[in-house]
């Protein structure tokens, strides 16, 4: 069966509003189209990233004289840049993180950050799970708390902000300063 993404906004808004995880848009995707976009964000990342890591590789790995590292380079980049890119969609945390966190709101029916957290650890765990059990629990905890971290700054970075643009007081100085 093919989806069909819908092209018009109404129909991706949520009746009650709100902000989908894991990004700042005002509506929310449906968890297929979540899944896809997070995999095509971990791709770029891991492409661009990828591709910076492997063009200082193919510099210093190639022979001496700027042309042929500046060509050794490029040709690390061509050949590296997009298994990476490809690992980081499928594995690293694109595909896999946002398939259990999607499967976590629908689970539990609401979007908070035990879901990340709990995703994170999962995503941990399964990555790891050729290595055997006891590098899955290290895992998971890794996991965990990298996510709980990232979620606690999300936080407070969200508190803070939120308080720079709080209206102040009419009556700051007391009514009675006012003219009658």
């Amino acid at each position: 069966m093919l989806l069909k993404r819908p092209t018009s906004l109404p129909l991706l808004a949520p009746k009650n509003g709100g902000i989908c995880a894991g990004t700042m848009l005002p509506f929310s995707f449906s968890s297929p189209w979540r899944i896809v976009d997070d995999c095509g964000g971990a791709f770029t990342m891991g492409l661009i990233g990828g591709g910076v890591f492997q063009s200082i590789k193919g510099f210093r790995n190639a022979p001496v004289g700027y042309k042929h590292r500046l060509r050794g380079s490029m040709n690390a980049v061509k050949i590296r840049a997009p298994q990476i890119g490809g690992e980081a969609a499928s594995r690293c945390g694109g595909g896999l993180f946002s398939t259990i966190d999607c499967g976590l709101v629908k689970l539990r029916g609401k979007e908070d950050p035990w879901n990340s957290i709990t995703s994170g650890a999962l995503t941990g765990a399964v990555l790891a799970s050729r290595s055997g059990p006891l590098a899955m629990v290290g895992s998971a905890l890794m996991g965990g708390i990298l996510l709980a971290l990232i979620e606690g700054v999300g936080i407070l970075l969200t508190r803070y902000t939120s308080q720079q643009f709080q209206n102040p007081s009419p009556f700051a100085e007391g009514p009675s300063n006012i003219p009658h």
